[in-house]
């Protein structure tokens, strides 16, 4: 069959060279049970694939069944795909088939293939490999013929990487790759597509198709949709209905397309190295705890300077010079004092060049901690002593002050061997 009698036969709407050539490897390879792994973004279109491979293979007649093993809970995916047995876990009221027994001398569809647990991939790839397989809660191995065609919108060359999919089962399903292009790889098309859902909700709709100005379609070739196939659908069931004006302008065009998916978050930098633990990036009680260790850091190493200064007046009269230097290159001179109110007697002026002279007659050089300890227990222990000093030994409403329970609170006592 040619590529367009094929495009005609499943309604497939393109000329991208792309397009074509995922077509091409489509048809040429279902005439073998080749395993197939079908690749590309959510809304390209993959499960057309695997009906035109099932529709032109010699399994034609026989069952075809998609099956999405992201939808499908850890707990129930492998009685689903395999089958079990009366009585061989909570509800199993009765023995059922599953899909490899059901689809029996057809083709058995696995989207989102990157979502099965690993101990599902284990069974899946004696499958493919032995063609055997053997019901949840029985020991009986059978035979079934079933071809498999899989398609995912993950990178499962990465996916194994991280332990999360089988290699093993990885290079057996990618047999035959087939990469559907996305809307963005094939620009040539965005017209033909939004034409023909146009006119096809026009007719749905009982109303006259839509038209778009050519800067209304350079809006729709310069957006990046994300969602591609099926995100155009979309906006142009949405504009079909909605428009009032039939001719639809660009910045009309602009109103119905989302805005940016992009989201200006800061990000933990190597948080997916390989490498780097996972706690000390996705636990946001160490990310909080590094943040201030980071900050009283910065505070000692402050007090550390003004001693030092204190100790040495040359020094701070350099040190002044800099901040000044730095601060008329910084901030333009507005001709305005800063507080020189007498209150403000905490503020220091920055073109002072007499020592550095704190208001307060404390010893400076008692408050400065160069070494203190950064230990977590030693500070949930001080937080603990704390806690029932100030509530006199009651531990209830110290336990109450600290946000924890009586009783957690009771075991902190134990295990810090603190005395109440």
């Amino acid at each position: 069959m040619d590529l367009q009698s094929l495009k005609n036969r499943f309604g497939i709407i393109g000329n991208s060279p792309a397009l074509n050539y995922a077509l091409q490897v489509a048809s040429q390879v279902a005439n073998t049970d080749l395993t197939v792994l079908i690749v590309g973004e959510s809304g390209v279109g993959k499960e057309i694939f695997s009906q035109i491979i099932h529709a032109l293979s010699p399994r034609k007649h026989n069952p075809f069944i998609a099956v999405n093993c992201g939808a499908i809970p850890e707990g129930t995916i492998d009685s689903e795909l395999f089958g079990h047995e009366k009585g061989s876990f909570t509800g199993a009221v009765d023995a059922r088939k599953g899909y490899f027994e059901t689809v029996n001398g057809g083709t058995l569809f696995m989207d989102e293939i990157g979502e099965m647990p690993l101990g599902t991939q284990a069974r899946l790839l004696r499958v493919l490999e032995n063609a055997e397989f053997i019901r949840v809660g029985s020991s009986k191995v059978q035979k079934t013929d079933v071809r498999v065609i899989a398609a995912t919108n993950k990178d499962l060359l990465i996916a194994t990487q991280s332990n999360k999919f089988r290699e093993d089962l990885y290079y057996r399903l990618n047999t035959v790759p087939i990469r559907v292009p996305s809307l963005r790889e094939r620009k040539e098309d965005i017209i033909l597509l939004f034409r023909k859902f146009a006119v096809d909700f026009a007719e749905k709709y009982r109303t006259s198709p839509i038209q778009l100005t050519e800067e209304a379609k350079q809006v729709l070739l310069n957006y990046p949709w994300p969602g591609n196939v099926r995100e155009l659908k979309n906006i142009a069931e949405q504009i079909s209905v909605l428009a009032e004006d039939k001719s639809i302008s660009a910045n009309e065009m602009e109103k119905f397309l989302p805005k940016s998916t992009q989201h200006n978050l800061p990000i933990l930098v190597g948080a997916n190295q390989p490498g780097v633990g996972k706690a000390e990036f996705m636990n946001e009680r160490d990310i909080l705890y590094k943040l201030f260790f980071d900050l009283k850091k910065d505070v000692t190493e402050m007090k550390k300077m003004f001693f030092e200064m204190v100790q040495n007046p040359s020094m701070a009269s350099s040190v002044s010079q800099m901040v000044e230097d730095n601060y008329r290159q910084e901030i333009p001179f507005s001709g305005r004092p800063m507080h020189d109110n007498a209150s403000h007697n905490n503020i220091l002026p920055v073109h002072s060049s007499q020592p550095v002279i704190l208001s307060d007659n404390r010893d400076l050089e008692e408050s400065i901690v160069v070494d203190e300890s950064l230990n977590i227990m030693d500070k949930e222990k001080e937080l603990i002593e704390k806690a029932l000093k100030k509530h006199k030994g009651k531990r209830k409403d110290a336990a109450s002050d600290l946000g924890i329970s009586e009783r957690t609170l009771y075991r902190k006592l134990k295990e810090y061997d603190i005395e109440d």
